[in-house]
């Protein structure tokens, strides 16, 4: 069904405004799914803050232009896909190549990063990362590392003294139940 210049522009303005507002964007060629198929990708992302569309390739191009993106062209021929990542990346490409695993008929082409283009396996690598959390986890503990080995040496230091004082007043004490005075027992210490 053909459709009319209007709605070709709406398409491609539409396109521009997805592409400012997303961190990224991965494009994948869906020849032969399903609606249903596709209809449950939308569904996965759209918790993740993730968009999935069927696009127009020539309408993709020239908005990619408007925007002066460039994209190899062999990923804007046959059917594609684009998953839009309007918060975390990783999430939406995790999904995105476990169910390109599930499906033979769901191909990751690559994608981009803001601006920059990125391959199918740098794709495949990025949804191998750790989730933000995870991250940010890893990062703070590996801030708080040092300051508990230096708090732990602190407080070994501390303990010894208190140890050698505790030695101290228990053979003061000693002294005192043995019947000898205090003060000879300090001097003999």
């Amino acid at each position: 069904m053909a459709i009319s210049r209007e709605q070709k522009v709406d398409l491609i303005e539409s396109y521009i405004e997805q592409l400012k507002e997303s961190r990224g964007a991965i494009l994948v060629d869906y020849r032969g799914l399903s609606v249903s198929e596709l209809g449950t990708i939308r569904d996965q992302m759209r918790p993740l803050g993730g968009k999935f569309q069927v696009i127009k390739n020539r309408l993709f191009l020239l908005a990619l232009q408007e925007l002066e993106h460039q994209l190899p062209e062999e990923w804007l021929v046959g059917p594609t896909a684009i998953s839009f990542c309007y918060e975390d990346l990783p999430p939406i490409a995790k999904i995105l190549t476990d169910t390109a695993k599930d499906l033979e008929n769901l191909a990751v082409k690559g994608g981009m990063i803001e601006a920059d283009v990125v391959s199918a396996d740098q794709i495949s690598a990025i949804a191998s990362l750790p989730s933000r959390e995870v991250l940010l986890a890893q990062v703070l503990g590996t801030i708080n590392a040092p300051a508990s080995q230096v708090l732990g040496v602190v407080a070994s230091g501390i303990r010894q003294v208190l140890n050698v004082l505790q030695a101290y007043v228990d053979k003061l004490e000693e002294v005192e139940n043995a019947g000898v005075p205090a003060e000879a027992a300090a001097e003999a210490a």
